[in-house]
């Protein structure tokens, strides 16, 4: 690829960030757009909607950068979490090992490729991107050294930094731990695999169970029952309550007749009529007609509490039977993390579950074959001009072939790819992931090893078999066989870099699709009281991601050092405006606990031992026994490195130390808060929060233990507490799996609603 379809990529997308920027810096000061780009700040109170009027809110200024730079990790750690903290670091690696590798091959391995054979240099803009890479030494040359020692100095300073953040990412999760926010899963254990008598129900057979093996442990259950008539019920309620939203200004008890925007005239706006009493809500329907009785709709598994943590970490952690099949146990998730849909699967399915989601992936992954095969042939273009001869007048247009090879593929290749995410995510639910967060984690490690196969591996084999290379023939000629096809794909990832990074950034800090859906509702409703989603932050596809540029710069630093600086400012793009999404639009209500600092910390050393196989088959294909003989020693060091670290920090993020949990518990008990926290964990795990009923009606909190994502609303001001009750009352019982959750009305799930005789229904059902 010659470097004027680098430049015109790059120009084509420079100009697309600077335009989404400044149209940002724009519409976010308008009062209107507030529930797009700060949702988070609504729900949670930090933000007011006023409208004045001035001259500065039509003209784009930098103030956000400025205020989310300004934004410390303590206040970062607060507002949205450990999971924020923890990808920000991230990037925040990121942004210092590519520095320093930007650096040291800029400096040094650049000028020796570009002058490593005696020729005629062009200008800048009409060289080849080949000449800036290593395949331009001459066999034997005496500068591959320097290419070694840079591999050195890279590898050295990404371990050493890999060291000091996964060390100090532990220390932050056992913090997560030991807060003094109690957590009701500590003291929670979820049972699966129930064993079920014909004489008994699970509930029995459980409490038999628990109370003749842990008697002195044991504190209390609650059974998992079969989604019932009555809770689909409310669910639908709810959406219907907030389909009707949009297109009334108000939902009453009393018809009411708007205007409609298209033809001027009466419209009615409600439907139907909030039941006044239980007597008609249930109209026609008896105890005695639902054939269906508690013990058929509980399901074999349950959430056992018990009276300490250092209990529950044990029964979670010990063989509950000689049948490994029965009686499984797991440290529970947070309530609001539970993933109450696949608690009804059985356990003895999710092997099989297992198995077909893992080749329903690799049947993704080699269906995508036969686009990333098209876009490799839109960089090949004399090739494909051989083959297809009609296509030489169109190509033979300089602008035009500057397009398709420099700009074209990677646009072609990132629309393909938004159909990824959704299917690895449908994939990672129906592997039966007790936990929202399990489910997000799972997806992450799916996209991760899709995009590194289809975009690394797939588009180097691609290009190889157009260009008539052989294939891999033996386990031997691997690190030689990367190391010709990687420098010809250098082009193709630089421009990679600026769509799918420079481009994509801008895309998110402008939210298109909820600018349109809100532009939509405005115009359509006559609605002035404002919905808004609040979303989560997608870790599942910005985790892989931000891996995979990790991965191209770690592959093309010594290799084709050119793409360095674009890399650079990616990441710097991506920690302002991620920062500033986290702080601003997306809202936590369950996290993982940085768990997700494993998978970047494994991923980083695969990338880095890649570099080095790859480097080594460079080494041998320009003849340097010296380089070679260096460089194998480097990649023991690094699996030693890489085997500490998994033996000295990964542990703390699979597992809690029994050590923290009883020094918990003692300080507990000497506090007097135990006996307290007992009375209130039977609530916590409600499939329904019915608990609420009660509490709303004596002034009591409704959250049994403290919420550390949203604050209490209970104990806001009425009307700073509205939008953050609806909000948390419609999560506890939203049971459709979203990734997101919407404002909206109080509905018929909300705790007033429900009457004495829908609560004993909600029990049969």
């Amino acid at each position: 690829m010659e470097i004027a379809a680098l430049l015109t990529s790059a120009g084509i997308n420079i100009s697309i960030c600077i335009v989404l920027l400044s149209l940002y810096s724009v519409l976010r000061k308008q009062p209107a757009n507030y529930c797009v780009y700060f949702g988070r700040r609504l729900v949670c109170g930090g933000a007011r909607r006023y409208d004045p009027f001035w001259y500065e809110r039509f003209v784009p200024s930098p103030s956000w950068l400025v205020k989310t730079w300004e934004t410390s990790e303590d206040e970062l750690l607060t507002a949205a979490g450990l999971d924020a903290v923890v990808f920000l670091r991230m990037v925040i690696f990121s942004i210092r090992i590519f520095f320093i590798t930007a650096v040291v091959c800029i400096a040094f391995v650049l000028p020796v490729n570009y002058y490593g054979q005696p020729r005629m240099h062009k200008e800048i803009h009409l060289e080849s991107s080949e000449v800036f890479t290593i395949e331009n030494l001459k066999e034997g040359s005496k500068w591959l050294w320097v290419h070694c020692l840079a591999l050195y100095i890279i590898t050295s300073a990404a371990c050493l930094l890999l060291y000091f953040e996964y060390r100090t990412i532990a220390k932050m999760r056992l913090g997560h731990i030991t807060s003094s926010a109690p957590k009701p899963s500590q003291f929670t254990v979820l049972i699966r695999a129930i064993p079920w008598h014909p004489e008994q129900s699970y509930s029995d057979t459980l409490s038999k169970y628990f109370t003749n093996y842990y008697s002195s442990s044991y504190l209390s259950h609650q059974m998992v029952y079969h989604n019932g008539i009555i809770q689909r019920l409310l669910h639908d309620a709810e959406r219907v309550c907030l389909s009707l939203k949009h297109v009334s200004p108000e939902i009453s008890c009393k018809p009411s007749l708007t205007p409609c925007n298209f033809c001027g005239g009466p419209t009615a706006t409600n439907s139907f009529h909030i039941l006044s009493n239980e007597g008609d809500s249930v109209k026609g329907m008896e105890l005695g007609e639902l054939t269906v009785t508690t013990t058929e709709q509980e399901r074999p598994a349950a959430f056992v509490f018990f009276k300490t943590r250092y209990d529950a970490l044990v029964v979670s952690e010990v063989l509950q039977s000689s049948n490994p099949m029965l009686w499984v146990s797991d440290l529970a998730p947070e309530p609001h993390d539970v993933y109450w849909r696949n608690l009804n699967i059985p356990y003895r399915q999710l092997w099989i579950r297992r198995i077909v989601t893992l080749v329903g992936a690799v049947a993704f992954m080699f269906v995508f074959l036969i686009p990333v095969t098209f876009i490799q042939g839109l960089t090949q273009l004399e090739q494909l001009s051989h083959a297809f001869p009609f296509l030489r007048g169109i190509l033979k247009k300089k602008f035009i072939n500057q397009v398709i090879t420099g700009y074209l593929p990677s646009v072609i290749l990132i629309l393909f790819f938004y159909a990824v995410p959704p299917l690895m995510m449908y994939f990672s639910a129906l592997e039966g992931c007790i936990s929202r967060s399990i489910r997000k984690n799972s997806a992450c490690i799916k996209i991760l090893y899709f995009t590194i196969w289809n975009v690394f591996f797939v588009n180097i084999l691609s290009g190889s078999v157009i260009r008539q290379l052989n294939v891999f023939s033996s386990v031997r000629d691997i690190p030689a066989q990367l190391a010709r096809a990687v420098p010809t794909q250098a082009g193709f990832f630089t421009t990679y870099c600026f769509t799918s990074g420079w481009a994509s950034l801008a895309c998110e800090i402008m939210q298109p699709m909820a600018l349109i859906w809100n532009l939509a509702a405005k115009s359509i409703s006559t609605n002035k009281d404002e919905s808004y989603e609040t979303l989560r932050f997608p870790y599942h596809t910005e985790i892989p991601r931000l891996l995979l540029f990790g991965l191209l710069g770690f592959t093309n630093s010594v290799i084709a050092p050119l793409i360095l600086p674009f890399l650079l400012i990616y990441f710097f793009l991506a920690y302002l405006i991620y920062k500033n999404q986290i702080l601003n639009v997306y809202i936590t209500k369950y996290e993982s606990g940085g768990k997700y600092w494993p998978i970047f910390h494994n991923t980083t050393i695969f990338s880095l031992i890649l570099t080095q196989i790859i480097a080594l088959g460079f080494f041998g294909l320009k003849l340097s026994t010296v380089a070679s003989g260096f460089t194998i020693p480097l990649i023991l060091l690094t699996l030693l490195f890489s085997e500490y670290c998994r033996n000295r920090f990964a542990p703390i993020f699979h597992k809690h130390p029994a050590q923290v949990l009883i020094d918990m518990d003692r300080a507990d008990e000497m506090t007097g808060k135990m006996e307290e926290l007992h009375k209130k964990l039977h609530s916590v795990y409600s499939q329904i929060p019915l608990h609420l009923q009660k509490s709303s009606s004596n002034g009591e909190s409704s959250t049994p233990f403290s919420n550390q994502e949203l604050p209490d609303p209970e104990k806001l001001k009425p009307e700073e507490g509205d939008a953050i009750a609806k909000e948390l009352w419609g999560f506890q019982g939203n049971e459709s799996g979203q990734e997101h959750d919407t404002k909206s009305c109080p509905s018929a799930s909300s705790p007033e609603h429900l009457t004495p005789k829908m609560i004993e229904l909600h029990k049969l059902n």
